[in-house]
């Protein structure tokens, strides 16, 4: 098992480092104060962004669909789309979460897209930038409870129902929303619907307060009689009551580890710059001393540091699962509960260790804690993915294991 990044991601590893260090994090604390203020200096990031993601990836900010040839010969080994979405984000994260979520055309929304749309839906969405709409006020971490329904009247869709926390809600250009064709048949009716911004009967009702990552808007959305195009379903539209919704759910097996990555940018941020303010104070990490006999900060800092080194594996390995072929939904729900719970941790921590330079805006290390919270909810709270994880370790279904 070769733990080496290959070369031909170093470049993008270094662009996406300059952004963070050049853009984000120059203008992070401006838009953590001005909450719901579109940063205006992403737009010129735009094509850059495009240019770091590989032509199959169609400007989505999570991965490709999982392929895998039938014959074992024809298999090899692929870093691709999925790999360099992970290694460009934990750079871009290091800079700032909320900014890049913020990023147009990289929204959760073309994820989802590229995990399940066919060939005429990628062409013709992939100038997009997509959000993802799927938590419901009474269908947050249990997406088969949604109940905002699509009824086929024709040719169109109607879909029906209210969406809450949906990222890039207010910016994006279409939303992918989660609804029930049929609420009688429980989860294997949830299909995902491409609702362009501007679709009659689709109501932007509000943005919402949030603790961190306030440069990216969150909105709650209404859907009143909202009639799209039938061809704008993703995936099939039968309804398989053997397979469940794996389809749409394989969506998150895409978008885990991105969030995964996220968490693992926020989190190497605090790490290096707690390690430059003890370091000030002549605090030093010089790995020659063991863990009982160091400075109690310094075994504090080991220890966040192998949590963190943990949680990039994980994620690498999710993410080179991906690009692959493999089933990765156990692996995927690994290395977003690590590294979930990891930065919320680290970020925490570093801000305790630092003092007043930790607590007080003169660092970003309080708004680094801040924004890490997020990253162990969305997507699947840490309850979910545990509950997940114990379902492919048992082989239990959802039914049997709740």
């Amino acid at each position: 098992m070769n733990l080496e990044i290959p070369r031909k991601f170093n470049a993008i590893i270094h662009q996406a480092h300059q952004v963070a260090t050049e853009v984000f994090r120059t203008i992070s604390r401006k838009y953590d104060r001005l909450e719901h203020a579109y940063p205006v200096e992403l737009d010129m990031l735009a094509s850059i962004m495009d240019g770091m993601n590989d032509s199959d990836l169609h400007g989505g900010a999570g991965a490709s669909k999982l392929r895998q040839h039938k014959d074992p010969a024809q298999q090899r080994i692929v870093n691709g789309t999925n790999m360099s979405t992970v290694l460009g984000l934990i750079e871009l994260c290091w800079g700032d979460v909320g900014l890049a979520l913020s990023l147009p055309r990289q929204g959760l929304g073309n994820a989802a897209i590229a995990a399940v749309a066919n060939e005429e839906q990628l062409e013709r969405f992939k100038h997009h930038w997509a959000a993802m709409a799927i938590t419901e006020p009474g269908a947050g971490s249990d997406s088969a409870s949604i109940t905002t329904t699509a009824r086929l009247d024709g040719d169109d869709y109607v879909i029906n129902g209210e969406k809450i926390f949906v990222t890039a809600g207010s910016r994006c250009d279409a939303v992918v929303v989660w609804a029930t064709l049929d609420k009688s048949l429980g989860r294997a009716a949830i299909k995902s619907f491409v609702v362009e911004k501007g679709t009659p009967g689709m109501e932007l009702v509000r943005l919402e307060k949030k603790l961190g990552i306030r440069a990216s808007d969150t909105a709650t959305l209404v859907f009143t009689d909202c009639r799209i195009p039938k061809e704008n379903l993703l995936g099939s539209p039968d309804i398989d009551t053997k397979q469940g919704f794996g389809g749409v759910m394989q969506t998150f097996d895409n978008t885990r580890p991105v969030v995964a990555a996220m968490a693992v940018g926020v989190a190497r941020a605090s790490l290096e710059l707690t390690r430059e303010l003890l370091g000030r104070e002549g605090i030093q990490a010089d790995y020659q001393h063991p863990l009982f006999n160091s400075h109690a900060a310094v075994a504090e800092l080991y220890r966040m540091e192998a949590d963190l080194e943990a949680s990039r594996l994980l994620t690498l390995k999710a993410a080179w699962m991906a690009d692959n072929g493999m089933p990765n939904s156990k692996e995927a729900s690994m290395a977003k509960a690590k590294a979930g719970r990891s930065a919320n941790h680290i970020t925490l921590r570093c801000s305790e260790l630092c003092g007043s330079l930790g607590y007080s805006e003169k660092h970003l290390l309080e708004k680094w804690a801040r924004d890490s919270k997020i990253l162990d909810i969305f997507e699947g709270t840490q309850q979910i993915q545990q509950l997940i994880i114990a379902r492919r370790l048992l082989e239990k279904t959802s039914a049997q294991l709740r």
